[in-house]
């Protein structure tokens, strides 16, 4: 089989998109995990798929694979790619463009400066909802991990969020706590794991192992969710600048009551095809 995709990063969180609007997206577990290999096959984060409405109020439905060939709920970083690739491939003349995800709706702006605006939905701060198994609902919890208590905040952006306060992201363990609190008993469906140092109210670094993935270079639901975590726990202002390994996020949540707004670039870097 023959696929033709567009490979694109936003701040070096990078993606391979396919366009399914024609012919229906029918790539197996192994084969997304072959092609997402970085030395056999185009080498990703995530795979990214545009396919045709499935509801009234959306132009397209917007589909997300990891690179261990799991689907997932959100990506913030690749849904600013999704709305350039269908912006620069004239597949809608539109630049506010509405598509749906397996968790809900989200709006897409192009903006003529070149970044992206995506406006990211409410968070899900209930924990039977995120997914994760705790008796209350907190800003802070404390687990246990190898013997030890890391205190975290907990939230959904459509997937879910883990974000621990750290001093300083350059020596934080995230090679180590990333993946025990990935798969976490309290998280049915394994979580996102956010490092997060404040430098200010107003402006924060951060690190995030990704769930199937490892640790990236940025993480657009991941900065949102750690800008959640921050104003839920009295440390940060409601608009946020979130400086990544490659650039910076402008994040802003307003109130309880208000979507998470998120503004960034999107890159492309090549086109190709692979034979599968």
């Amino acid at each position: 089989m023959q696929l033709s995709f567009t490979k694109m990063h936003g701040l070096g969180n990078d993606f391979a998109v396919i366009n399914a609007l024609d012919k229906p997206f029918s790539l197996s577990t192994d084969q997304i995990q072959k092609i997402a290999d970085r030395h056999q096959g185009i080498g990703f984060d995530q795979l990214l798929v545009v396919e045709p409405p499935s509801v009234p109020e959306v132009i397209f439905d917007y589909r997300i694979f990891n690179s261990d060939g799991n689907e997932v709920e959100q990506c913030g970083n690749g849904a600013r790619c999704f709305a350039r690739y269908v912006r620069d491939k004239n597949l809608t003349e539109l630049s506010r463009i509405a598509v749906k995800t397996n968790t809900g709706l989200i709006s897409l702006y192009c903006r003529e400066d070149g970044l992206v605006e995506v406006e990211m939905g409410q968070p899900i701060l209930v924990p039977k909802q995120i997914p994760f198994i705790a008796d209350t609902q907190q800003a802070e919890y404390t687990f246990d991990i190898d013997n030890r208590k890391v205190k975290a905040g907990v939230v959904s952006i459509g997937n879910p969020h883990v974000v621990l306060t750290v001093p300083d992201i350059s020596t934080a363990l995230v090679g180590e706590l990333g993946p025990l609190l990935e798969s976490h008993p309290h998280f049915p469906n394994r979580v996102n794991v956010g490092f997060m140092e404040i430098i200010d109210s107003q402006k924060i670094r951060l690190r995030v192992f990704e769930r199937g993935v490892g640790e990236t270079k940025a993480c657009g639901s991941g900065a949102c969710a750690a800008v959640v975590v921050g104003i839920l726990q009295g440390k940060l202002d409601t608009e946020v600048q979130v400086e990544l390994t490659e650039g910076q996020l402008f994040i802003s949540w307003p109130d309880q009551q208000s979507p998470i707004t998120m503004v960034g670039p999107a890159e492309f870097v090549f086109e190709g095809t692979i034979y599968i």
